[in-house]
């Protein structure tokens, strides 16, 4: 990866990723968010999505994990900034979207609070300032911002709500780059449509570039600019989404293709229309 990235990338990795003696779980994984963009991270489970966004989260155990290379995130190289530095960036430069919302919400604690906590993690003034920030992330994920659902518990809501609660709290503070991993797979199909055009709509009216990670590579036709496909630790096929899925040129896409079950020309069409 070239140092000192362009005007028009917001994020660039360069990246290998091993624990212990095992093989690298990750293996000299390029890629580049630019701004404003979706892009879409498709593979099966195991072929390391999860571990590129927990690296460039800053959330993969030091410990255990050796991560060589590096990443830039509006210029600045995550790996060398310290776990201090890092938890002033997640939430407010970048932030995570997790697939199973009821779990990665506390379900001891009203939404209103959940909300407050997210927004006093990057910001300070009163509470006044605090329930227009709370009142303006739900809005935009189309949520009820009355006091009637603010008292609600996570268990009170569908997951389909609980799930746009997470979406909230994630944008509160427009992240430039928003990582959702999984973030439909727990959803029916219905709610899951919906979850995907919030996406799209926060991404057209914020600017926000999403990377949407799925094992599903029709959900991401129809959200996503491009599609990186993962398999076995690198990024065998990365292209447009149109060139993508009209014309596979890696023998591990074109047998997630064939898997698929019909032709995805019209999701194609969709997604350049879109």
């Amino acid at each position: 990866m070239q140092h000192g990235t362009q005007p028009d990338v917001l994020l660039a990795a360069c990246i290998s990723v091993r624990f212990g003696e095992k093989p690298p779980v990750l293996r000299d994984v390029e890629l580049q968010i630019r701004r404003g963009e979706v892009l879409g991270l498709v593979g099966q489970s195991g072929a390391g999505k999860s571990t590129l966004a927990m690296a460039i989260l800053g959330l993969l155990d030091r410990k255990k994990a050796q991560t060589d290379g590096a990443i830039e995130l509006d210029g600045c190289d995550l790996l060398n900034l310290r776990e201090r530095e890092l938890r002033g960036l997640r939430g407010r430069k970048v932030a995570l979207v997790l697939q199973s919302p009821l779990s990665s919400l506390n379900p001891a604690l009203k939404i209103r609070t959940q909300l407050k906590e997210a927004w006093r993690a990057h910001a300070s003034g009163s509470n006044v300032d605090c329930e227009a920030a709370i009142r303006s992330a739900l809005e935009s994920v189309s949520l009820p911002s009355s006091d009637e659902f603010l008292r609600k518990y996570p268990s009170q809501m569908s997951v389909g709500q609980a799930q746009r609660v997470l979406i909230a709290m994630a944008v509160m503070h427009r992240p430039a780059l928003l990582i959702a991993d999984e973030a439909t797979s727990a959803l029916d199909v219905i709610t899951q449509s919906e979850i995907l055009a919030l996406f799209r709509e926060l991404n057209r009216s914020t600017g926000m570039a999403i990377l949407y990670i799925s094992h599903d590579l029709a959900s991401v036709a129809g959200i996503c600019d491009r599609i990186a496909i993962l398999h076995e630790g690198q990024i065998v096929e990365l292209g447009t989404t149109d060139q993508v899925l009209t014309n596979p040129r890696h023998e591990y896409t074109q047998r997630l293709m064939a898997a698929m079950p019909k032709m995805p020309q019209q999701a194609a069409g969709k997604a350049a229309a879109v």
